[in-house]
């Protein structure tokens, strides 16, 4: 078997134009899960099991399905309701890449949800206590006691979370979005070189998982963690 380069020279500058794709999903991902996960965590802390019940349900089931299932779900699933389709709101949610927004956004948001409920009950107890017994009202203790400490704890985890998504996104391939693994299939299927273009691809994601590795230790070490 041999190796062509000049399958791989061809191939970088059309997955190079599936990246914007990628990288837009991604981000817009990422944004809707920390949206969700901040009320998650807050209601997955509340002593009310009126409260903790619905959030422990959707971090429970998001979890514990694959992110697959979750985007066909969305995306085969939605358009069996009648009722969905006959809203404006039909008119975004039949789109593609926003079923692939709000399915990877709501995955992400239930591990989130999780990374940030475990930091912030990794922050000592005493230390909320020595604020309270100085007078600091719960949003004060909250503001400069247990959040800056709990970013420290949650950054290494959502670390793992952003490249976890970097992964979840060629998932979008499977509903037709174009974007790097989409464009590698359409490629492969045109050369008949799967290995050079899927190869090609598989760098392009190593490249981007590194690059949010290295931006996430950059802020570890801002925040004065060892370097």
């Amino acid at each position: 078997m041999s190796f062509d380069l000049a399958i791989v020279a061809e191939s970088l500058p059309r997955l190079l134009e599936g990246l914007t794709l990628t990288l837009a999903l991604i981000a817009m991902s990422l944004a809707g899960g920390a949206l969700l996960a901040g009320p998650a965590a807050w209601l997955l802390m509340r002593p009310s099991p009126w409260l903790r019940g619905p959030a422990r349900v959707y971090v429970w089931a998001f979890r514990g399905t694959p992110a697959l299932v979750q985007l066909f779900v969305i995306y085969y699933g939605l358009a069996q309701f009648e009722w969905l389709r006959a809203t404006a709101a039909w008119g975004v949610l039949r789109e593609p890449f926003w079923c692939c927004v709000l399915a990877f956004s709501l995955n992400s948001g239930a591990y989130t949800a999780e990374i940030l409920r475990g930091a912030i009950a990794g922050v000592p107890a005493e230390q909320a206590e020595a604020a309270r017994a100085l007078g600091l009202s719960p949003a004060r203790i909250f503001r400069l006691v247990l959040w800056p400490q709990a970013l420290r704890l949650a950054l290494p985890p959502y670390g793992n979370e952003v490249v976890g998504m970097i992964k979840t996104s060629a998932l979008a391939s499977t509903v037709t979005l174009a974007e790097v693994t989409g464009v590698a299939e359409t490629i492969a299927a045109e050369t008949f070189a799967p290995y050079e273009v899927f190869l090609s691809a598989a760098i392009i994601y190593l490249a981007l998982s590194s690059a949010a590795e290295r931006a996430i230790a950059a802020i570890e070490c801002r925040r004065a963690w060892p370097c």
